[in-house]
């Protein structure tokens, strides 16, 4: 008898936690495929940081009182701003969504809230500029997503205390962080009602309630009440991916993984030590070295470095999510549009090599990397090579036919058991991706 009981207590437990495992929904699934099959989209970081040109962390990195930041409302007046323009230099760009900062660490909101006076609507300039973004959007066919900082460095009931930054900026009362809970909730609901279907949230800041000195395992000291706010975003709008940049493996609930300024597998930055997850996957990366507006900062990526980023992407199954930090009115800087131009072009040629192809095909080579769409493997020689041909290891599926993707060229290739080589006899390669179509059976 007692072992019936325990084998039905088992079964109980069983029931209940599978009951609430997360579930995605049939339009949350298919919009997790068609992010990965968009494969590219453009990052916003802007607000009322950007008037001060250093960057978006400007407010703790100078410990400024948060009495003394709040002035920058009253002179924030971005007439340059045109929705248009920002969607199509993304799209001109090649790129298939946006994903724009509402609301900055520093609590800033870029659109008409009803849950905050510090907001966008109460500048000189007065307008809701994430209304203008959503519709302008729209009308381009670009999926838009929303960043979302969890920390707030303005905000009395955030624990400030217990968090790692913002401990300069003044604040001496203590509020309720169940009131701080209720308060992101409430925008969140205002973000995912009033602006027309959202492709997902961003969330950004986990990280700051971390004890990393006394508690190794990284277990966050407060409850952020992630159960509810994912249900409360699946229920909004069921279709919406939610991602949440904790650098930890993602938690029940979200359906994407982002990677920050790091590769999915490397860990050059710190940040992306976490396992690859079978997600869908991102990896979110700067121009220059900022987010946010900064004007010393002349560290331009070049167009090749980016083109090579966005297909080592690929290649390792995730997206490029590719920032840019517009200047204080409202504009993009003309260096960076210029570039994502170039790489717009590049993507004219050879997109059909990058979207909705699958990575991970093969191992990473020395040479490059292979994405996969239906019958085609598409081989990206990015480096160097110093022999006359290349090798792929064991491949599934016979191979018809290789073929110089620039100008149509057929190549001699061997295919064993074990391998295939391909020869490279003749062909001139190109400077920044040379591009080879295998044909499969």
């Amino acid at each position: 008898m007692k072992r019936l009981f325990i084998f039905l207590l088992f079964i109980s437990i069983s029931l209940v936690l599978n009951a609430q495992r997360y579930k995605p929904s049939p339009a949350n699934v298919a919009a997790r495929k068609e992010f990965q099959d968009m494969k590219f989209g453009m990052f916003i970081h802007w607000g009322v940081f950007s008037i001060l040109g250093d960057g978006e962390w400007v407010m703790t990195n100078k410990n400024i009182k948060v009495e003394d930041y709040k002035r920058l409302q009253d002179f924030f007046n971005p007439t340059a701003f045109d929705a248009k323009k920002w969607v199509s230099t993304a799209k001109n760009a090649g790129m298939k969504y946006i994903t724009f900062v509402t609301r900055h660490h520093d609590g800033f909101s870029n659109w008409d809230t009803r849950q905050s006076d510090w907001k966008i609507t109460n500048t000189p300039y007065g307008k809701d500029v994430l209304a203008e973004l959503a519709k302008e959007c729209k009308a381009q066919n670009i999926k838009l997503f929303l960043y979302y900082s969890l920390l707030d460095w303005s905000r009395n009931d955030y624990h400030y205390q217990t968090g790692k930054t913002g401990k300069g900026t003044g604040r001496t009362e203590r509020g309720h962080w169940e009131d701080y809970i209720a308060f992101m909730k409430a925008q969140l609901t205002e973000l995912l009602t009033n602006y027309g279907e959202i492709g997902g949230i961003w969330f950004d800041g986990h990280w700051d309630q971390l004890d990393n000195d006394k508690d190794k395992s990284l277990k966050s000291k407060v409850d952020w009440h992630y159960d509810s706010i994912y249900a409360l975003i699946h229920k909004l709008q069921p279709q919406c991916l939610i991602g949440n940049n904790h650098h930890l493996s993602p938690i029940e609930g979200e359906d994407f993984q982002m990677f920050e300024k790091d590769l999915p597998g490397k860990n050059t930055t710190g940040f992306g030590g976490a396992s690859i997850s079978h997600l869908p996957l991102e990896t979110c990366e700067t121009m220059n070295d900022s987010w946010g507006f900064k004007i010393t900062d002349r560290k331009y990526k070049t167009v090749k470095q980016l083109i090579h980023y966005l297909v080592n992407d690929a290649g390792r199954d995730a997206n490029l999510l590719l920032n840019v930090g517009p200047m204080p009115n409202g504009v993009i800087q003309p260096e960076n549009v210029d570039t994502l131009a170039k790489v717009g072009d590049w993507m004219k040629k050879h997109g059909n090599t990058i979207y909705g192809t699958r990575g991970n095909v093969i191992d990473v080579q020395d040479w490059g990397l292979v994405t996969g769409k239906g019958k085609s493997l598409y081989i990206h020689v990015l480096n160097k090579i110093t022999q006359t041909f290349i090798t792929l290891p064991k491949l599934k599926g016979k191979v018809i036919s290789v073929t110089i993707m620039e100008n149509g060229m057929k190549l001699r290739f061997k295919q064993t058991k074990d391998k295939t080589i391909i020869y490279l006899d003749g062909v001139t390669m190109d400077d920044i991706d040379t591009i080879i179509e295998l044909k499969i059976k």
